[in-house]
């Protein structure tokens, strides 16, 4: 008898943990979702005059550049003016840019493919992206 409820003990805990981890990483995803609030504005929401401060109207809009990514293969980007700039960075960051946002992957997604720490896949496409910025705001 005492086996049995050594066990159920063992099966409450257990379930008590995956309460707990579930209850947290929720909250962790609810504080990420404001934190990116902060920072991302929906493109809807903008007038017309302040979207125009931030898109840029390219005449052929069917102009693809290929770019090749080590163990992946090559990536097409459309546009003309994103894909100079990302041909202005050097090889790892483009390859973050693309893996990121052309392909959608994760950063542990990445991180794992480059064989990094998804922390530094987070600061480094988040430096990459303010690079980006400055070299499309002097094209």
């Amino acid at each position: 008898m005492h086996l049995e409820s050594h066990k159920k003990h063992k099966q409450h805990a257990f379930d008590s943990y995956c309460k707990k981890i579930l209850r947290n990483e929720t909250r962790n995803i609810y504080k990420e979702i404001e934190r990116l609030k902060k920072y991302e504005v929906s493109m809807e929401s903008l007038s017309e005059k302040e979207l125009g401060k931030h898109v840029r109207y390219e005449s052929n809009m069917s102009s693809e550049f290929l770019f090749f990514v080590e163990n992946v293969g090559m990536v097409i980007v459309t546009g003309e003016i994103i894909a100079e700039a990302i041909k202005l960075l050097p090889k790892e960051k483009q390859t973050i840019i693309l893996l990121s946002y052309i392909l959608g992957m994760s950063d542990r997604k990445i991180a794992e493919e480059l064989n990094l720490v998804r922390r530094t896949v987070s600061r480094r496409r988040n430096r990459t992206l303010a690079e980006l910025k400055k070299i499309m705001e002097e094209y």
